[in-house]
């Protein structure tokens, strides 16, 4: 997949759009078209057939209309991509926090993100670097501070443990993506096959040069039927990303 930028569009525009502060009428006989309907559809076409697919002729198309109609609500696809990326974080659950302790608050935090990622696996191919700053994208980083907040961390330490976290499970659903992916392009799943190649691999592998390669992989592989348990991987990562972080908070308040 190739990367995406956000902010490719007109500054003014995407903010006028983000936040609704300049919506445009419709048209004569379009009153059903509006941004939030375009916005729906572009987000359909990006969660089927991906964000390679996704032009304004697709989405009119999507709704049943002429592309130039688009227009008469959206400037253009830079600004129409930003507000599908804002719209989309709004889904995440943000139940609330109660007095529950912090590592429950960023485990929920972090399953919401993943599960964000696997409903829409368009956001992986989006650069992380240049957010945008719309309504729902902040009231979702809000929310997850409040998971760091009074724990003893300075403000840059809770941005940080936050931005730790989600880039984690980023890379997390990126390799559950891809697992899938492999078994509906090659229709093998991964179980499969490594039931085909382990019989090879266990033959190839030199235990005399490469004694742990050929221990570890041999009792990874078994344990996990597969080179990668993408779900293993994410339960075992994210408790050891929380360890990290509940060192720091020891080192802080201790």
């Amino acid at each position: 997949m190739g990367t995406e930028y956000s902010g490719t569009g007109d500054p003014a525009r995407s903010l006028a759009l983000l936040w609704r502060t300049a919506e445009r009428s419709a048209r004569k006989g379009k009153t059903d078209l509006s941004v939030d309907s375009i916005v729906r559809a572009a987000i359909e076409v990006a969660d089927r057939d991906g964000l390679g697919a996704l032009s304004m002729r697709r989405v009119a198309e999507e709704l049943g209309v002429g592309t130039m109609s688009l227009y008469t609500h959206v400037p253009g696809k830079g600004e129409l991509f930003d507000v599908m990326q804002d719209t989309v974080n709004a889904e995440t659950a943000r139940p609330d926090l109660g007095d529950q302790p912090w590592r429950a608050r960023l485990d929920q935090v972090a399953r919401e993100n993943h599960k964000l990622y696997l409903r829409h696996p368009w956001l992986l191919q989006v650069a992380a670097n240049r957010p945008v700053l719309g309504p729902n994208l902040i009231a979702k980083y809000d929310y997850e501070l409040r998971a760091v907040d009074g724990i003893g961390l300075s403000a840059v330490e809770m941005d940080s443990v936050i931005t730790l976290v989600n880039g984690f499970v980023h890379g997390a659903a990126r390799t559950s993506l891809d697992a899938a992916q492999a078994e509906q392009r090659t229709g093998m799943t991964d179980e499969k096959w490594w039931q085909a190649h382990q019989p090879f691999l266990a033959r190839m592998s030199d235990a005399e040069s490469y004694p742990l390669a050929a221990a570890v992989g041999t009792a990874a592989g078994e344990a996990h039927n597969a080179a990668v348990n993408p779900d293993h991987a994410f339960e075992f990562g994210l408790e050891r990303i929380l360890d990290g972080i509940e060192a720091l908070i020891s080192r802080r308040t201790g």
